[in-house]
């Protein structure tokens, strides 16, 4: 922490800490427990393999400083060590004293092999040899075996071993098998009895002699790796993008180890030779009680809906909720906000590129793909739409971090179908969210389009709250043409007067936002803003903030992730509040709110769209954000604004220190979350899609 940035890797790890704390609560349902431990520990999975490597790196190569704050590399390694070891401890407390005992209670017992009745370990004996032993592979080390190659997030056992003449120490290597269930049920055909289960990894560990005849084995280490996915960028001699996504892939699979985790009472002998073999040093192990956390998974998706959050269904927005409706016709009459999951993407998105695939008056349909999941219903969409002979342009970003391959065959699907392939703008990751429709009517063009804050992603929209704004009107989607040129072709258009377009325009336009609500509140005007994102680190509109705050314009951030700007500090961010939201859903909405000398908020700009305020959204990616203009629509934001604002049951502060406070502080008497009160407040006001219970 400097005197005016937090470091941004540790707000992170202070965002995984309040994830922790949604599986310590007891008011969430207890299988959600269990969840959100998992997602604690794939979250802090994918900061180690984002960001630990990127700092290893910067220290390897001597960088003396990084961040707003100015820390240097091995200073902040340090920092990142001494917080994510007291997170997995807490983590390891969450799961032992409070979960295990809850679910014992609830039915499910998590069984160590010492608990298991001589019954149970026969049946657990018979799976062994018949599902599980006829997979596994031991691998040796030894002069004429080299060190295993060791996949990320792979967990093995390292087991020491030796000849019973010689008593030399051997090692070999067992993986644990990714496609087999990673706990086994001991009673499947006892539904009265509750759910048993073993661990897959114990079910192995106590059957090692079936894989060492005639050997003694001395001691078992269970380890799990994580690799870097931050590698340097391949060289530009790849003839062609996809070339150059397809080598990335090949090498994050090689790329350095950035942590091993083991369990309790490692074997030091195991240990030191995994440090020699895989090159780390001491900082870089770290001990892990269990290493199946990530696996809860599996027990969080027992079927016991009285454990889990009731399920929802998203309700079709009013605007399309009658049977049979003309989407193109209501667009004609007003622009219509979506906002997800409490209103059906399937209802809604989906919808529109169906009806432009299937419309014959569509000529044409242009969209931007960045996640779009691994059964996207989109993808069959556009591929009939080019089929019907329509002009169909799909912006695919092969570097979408994580979803490279799947986004590199869709791209060859898309393109074996007849659709027109663009992977955007040379040296730019494409993060926006747009979708264009060109129609003829009455021999004129009509354009209709969607702008979203969050993926076209079926899966992702069940979970993560997103606004999206449908309209026909002129002056946007005119507009939206040169902003798709600017995608496909070689456009340097800069004046784009609605929409703002990183790295073209935004942050130019945000910042002359931020100083002129500065003007205004230095005026005596009705200044404010309220700004909604995922993280906020950009150091320049940081700064903007601060000359806000101290000119008196009242600013209210809501950033569900880390966070680098320091909020109620005296002097320079005394007007300054951060919140952050967690929850049932994945806060993942862009909205933006400038007063501008408004008496009625409701007057006030909104906008909304795919950039948070980060250097990386601002200047080297594309991003779109548009401006929410029909008023019924602005009312909507508005009040929901306002209703984040106001929870006080799931949404944190934080604190001049860096540390966050939870409203609510076991407040009894507070109402439900923002997530239930929106849920409630969606199902008093739509109808569920057709075919839905």
């Amino acid at each position: 922490m400097s005197d005016r940035f937090f470091n941004r890797d540790l707000s992170w790890l202070e965002f995984n800490r309040r994830v922790l704390h949604q599986a310590r609560d007891p008011s969430h349902p207890l299988l959600e427990r269990v969840r959100f431990l998992s997602i604690f520990t794939s979250n802090l999975d994918e900061f180690f393999m984002k960001r630990v490597g990127y700092l290893q790196r910067l220290e390897y190569r001597g960088v003396p400083k990084v961040g707003s704050d100015e820390v240097s590399p091995k200073q902040l390694l340090h920092s990142v060590r001494q917080v994510v070891q007291e997170l997995v401890e807490a983590r390891a407390r969450c799961f032992h004293d409070e979960l295990m005992p809850e679910l014992e209670k609830a039915g499910v017992a998590l069984v160590p092999w010492k608990g298991l009745s001589n019954a149970e370990k026969e049946l657990a004996a018979h799976v062994f040899r018949t599902r599980v032993f006829p997979v596994l592979t031991p691998l040796a080390v030894d002069p004429a075996h080299p060190f295993p190659f060791l996949s990320n997030l792979s967990v093995s056992l390292g087991v020491k071993l030796h000849h019973p003449k010689t008593k030399q120490g051997l090692f070999a290597r067992i993986k644990i098998p990714d496609v087999l269930p990673q706990w086994i049920r001991l009673n499947p055909d006892d539904m009265a009895g509750g759910y048993r289960f073993l661990a897959l990894r114990e079910l192995i560990e106590h059957h090692l002699e079936e894989f060492f005849p005639e050997m003694v084995v001395e001691n078992v280490t269970a380890f799990r790796v994580t690799r870097n996915a931050d590698i340097d960028q391949v060289k530009d001699e790849a003839e062609d993008l996809l070339d150059r996504v397809e080598e990335e892939l090949r090498l994050r699979r090689m790329a350095d180890i950035v942590r091993v985790e083991h369990g309790k009472n490692a074997d030091p002998w195991v240990l030191k030779l995994l440090k020699t073999e895989l090159e780390l040093g001491d900082d870089d192990l770290y001990e892990n009680q269990e290493l199946f956390y990530r696996n809860l998974t599996e027990i969080a998706n027992l079927n016991m809906p009285a454990l889990r959050f009731k399920p929802w269904v998203p309700v079709t927005p009013a605007a399309f909720s009658e049977e049979g409706v003309d989407m193109f016709r209501v667009l004609r009459e007003q622009d219509v906000l979506v906002h997800h999951p409490y209103e059906s993407f399937s209802g809604s998105v989906e919808r529109f590129v169906r009806a432009a695939a299937e419309d014959p008056q569509v000529l044409a349909l242009k969209i931007v793909l960045y996640r779009s999941g691994s059964e996207s219903p989109l993808i069959p969409l556009l591929i009939r739409a080019a089929e019907k002979g329509k002009q169909v342009v799909c912006v695919v970003e092969l570097q979408a971090r994580f979803d490279e391959a799947r986004n590199v065959y869709s791209a060859e699907v898309l393109e074996k179908s007849g659709v027109h392939v663009v992977y955007g703008v040379v040296g730019l990751k494409t993060h926006a969210k747009v979708a264009l429709v060109v129609r003829q009517e009455e021999g004129q063009f009509r354009l209709y389009a969607h702008v979203g804050t969050g993926n076209y992603n079926a899966d992702t929209a069940k979970l993560y709250t997103d606004f999206g704004l449908f309209t026909a009107d002129p002056k946007l989607t005119n507009e939206l043409i040169e902003v798709f040129n600017y995608l496909t072709g070689l456009s340097l258009k800069r004046n784009y007067r609605k929409f703002l377009v990183a790295p073209v325009n935004m942050r130019e336009r945000f910042m002359d936002f931020i100083r002129k609500e500065t003007d205004i509140a230095r005026a005596g005007g009705d200044a404010q803003i309220i700004a909604k994102m995922n993280s906020l680190e950009d150091h320049a509109v940081c700064e903007a903030l601060y000359e806000a705050s101290q000119a008196g314009v009242s600013v209210e951030l809501i950033v569900r992730g880390f966070c680098c700007l320091r909020p109620g500090v005296k002097g320079l961010s005394d007007k300054v509040r951060v919140h952050s939201a967690i929850g049932r859903f994945l806060e993942h909405s862009r909205v933006f709110y400038f007063r501008q000398g408004a008496k009625e908020p409701v007057d006030g700009k909104f906008l909304i769209g795919s950039a948070d305020w980060m250097y990386r959204n601002l200047n080297n990616r594309v991003e779109i954000v548009a401006p929410v203009e029909a008023k019924e629509n602005r009312r909507e934001l508005w009040d929901l604004l306002r209703l984040m604002l106001s929870d006080r049951v799931q949404t944190w502060d934080l604190r001049p220190d860096g540390s966050y406070l939870l409203r609510s502080s076991g407040d009894e008497s507070a109402e439900a979350g923002i997530h239930e009160l929106l849920l409630t407040r969606a199902r008093s006001r739509g109808t569920k899609p057709p075919g839905s219970r």
